[in-house]
């Protein structure tokens, strides 16, 4: 696994239909008040504080995500104390995710939590945090502290929001997330085990069969456990690993590669 593929979890129906919700249920705020001319589209400028979202929209709905992005800015800082505040802060982080500016559309999404806690909206909010730093993940070659704080960011979303649109995606996305973790792990290990440092080596490939049980690498760590603990001298851990890969997975050819090592190196381990 060189390289983190997002394409098996797309970017889910919830995050259109909650920018679709936003536009819509703005338009509602327009009820009681009265239309007005068509306001220059240039940020910076003081205005009504309808012209100014609507302007904001407007270049939302054309593709000009970052012009978006600075028009709700302004909707917060011209008007901080009307409804459309509230709304124009998703809408600009929504914006800066749509432009790729995902440090932006953390810090945006953040700044509504921090003045927003239990709003209706604060699922979506910590949905695109996680998915702002889940869209940063790279290769397995690399620092994984952006893959850490997406963790950090799906788990908290699976765990305050269970209920919400959002969890099931979230989810999806933590299990990508930890095979990603893993696939590192075994990255690192396999570079220890090859250059004979079997201790590191078999930390690494023990940290990925307890933390990472559950993911696609668990069979060849147990098997590295197997070839590690050998290295080591310690044929009855060797043993141990090799059972329980052959428990777990008795027809992968990591067990049968495990099974032909151990019977080489210590022949009646299945006696």
């Amino acid at each position: 696994m060189t390289a983190f593929d997002r394409s098996a979890s797309p970017l889910v129906k919830p995050v259109r239909i909650l920018a679709l919700a936003l536009a819509a249920g703005a338009m509602s705020l327009t009820a009681a008040c009265a239309g007005g001319g068509k306001p220059e589209d240039t940020a910076y400028v003081a205005r009504d504080v309808e012209s100014l979202y609507f302007a904001a929209k407007d270049r939302l709905d054309r593709g000009q995500v970052k012009q978006a992005a600075a028009l709700f800015d302004e909707v917060e800082r011209q008007h901080p104390y009307s409804p459309w505040a509230r709304r124009a802060q998703l809408m600009s982080a929504f914006s800066y995710y749509v432009a790729k500016d995902y440090g932006q559309a953390i810090s945006a999404a953040q700044r509504f939590l921090s003045i927003h806690p239990g709003n209706k909206d604060a699922p979506y909010a910590s949905y695109l945090i996680a998915l702002s730093y889940y869209e940063q993940i790279s290769d397995v070659e690399r620092d994984q502290q952006t893959t850490a704080l997406a963790k950090t960011a799906l788990t908290d979303v699976v765990r305050r929001y269970p209920e919400s649109d959002y969890a099931a995606d979230a989810q999806l996305k933590l299990d990508l997330v930890n095979d990603h973790l893993a696939g590192k792990e075994m990255t690192i290990g396999r570079f220890y085990e090859k250059t004979g440092k079997w201790l590191a080596a078999t930390m690494r490939f023990r940290k990925v069969v307890d933390e990472y049980q559950t993911t696609s690498h668990t069979a060849e760590a147990l098997y590295r456990l197997t070839e590690t603990y050998l290295a080591l001298g310690l044929p009855e851990e060797a043993k141990k690993s090799a059972a329980v890969l052959g428990a777990n997975y008795p027809g992968d050819e990591w067990y049968e590669k495990a099974y032909e090592l151990m019977e080489k190196k210590a022949p009646g381990f299945t006696s």
